[in-house]
Formats: structure tokens, C-alpha cells, sequence
């Protein structure tokens, strides 16, 4: 069994490997304080229009779909929740997103 640091795990690459997307890199973790073990991974949201809208939401992915931490990256089993869907607009206005 091999150990690692909460420090050596921030900024590895997060593949998922059911598609072999890039998510992102380890921002965050969450740690359990009682049991003192590791929750999940939290790959923050990326900024929206250059951050003056906020960021999307972050990605947390629990620690049972991790398959394997290697030494640059993390292998995980994640399946994202669907995309938002967007309400249709009676204007045709795409510049201003209604």
C-alpha cells in the first residue's frame, strides 16, 4: 500500500477514464475529521467570462471513483451530472445570451 501527501495529491491532472477527458487538476480536498480519512477530490469550477461572473461549479468526486493515483496523474470513474439545459428565448439574440 503506498502513501502520498494531501500536498503531493493538489495539482495532479484528473482523467476520467471512462472517456478520457481531462477534468482538471486537485484543488481541494475533504477529510473526514472524525475517521480522519479522505472523503473525496474537489476540482474547483472554471471562471465564467473571465471571472466577472463567477466560476462554474466545483467538481467533487468521492473517493470510491478514484482508480489509481499515479505520480503526475488520477485516474477516476466519474460520470458528470448532464449539462443544464437552457430555456429557450422568443428572441433571436445570441450576442446577448437570451
Amino acid at each position: 500500500m503506498g502513501c502520498c501527501k494531501v500536498t503531493d495529491l493538489r495539482h495532479k491532472e484528473v482523467i476520467n477514464s471512462k472517456t478520457g477527458c481531462r477534468l482538471g487538476c486537485v484543488d481541494d480536498v475533504e477529510i473526514d475529521t472524525i475517521t480522519a480519512k479522505l472523503i473525496s477530490i474537489v476540482i474547483y469550477g472554471r471562471p465564467r467570462f473571465f471571472g466577472l461572473f463567477g466560476r462554474c461549479d466545483d467538481l467533487v468526486i468521492r473517493w470510491d471513483h478514484i482508480s489509481l493515483i499515479g505520480e503526475d496523474t488520477i485516474l477516476v470513474s466519474h460520470c458528470p451530472p448532464p449539462p443544464p439545459k437552457h430555456r429557450k428565448s422568443r428572441f433571436n439574440l445570441p450576442f446577448f445570451g437570451f
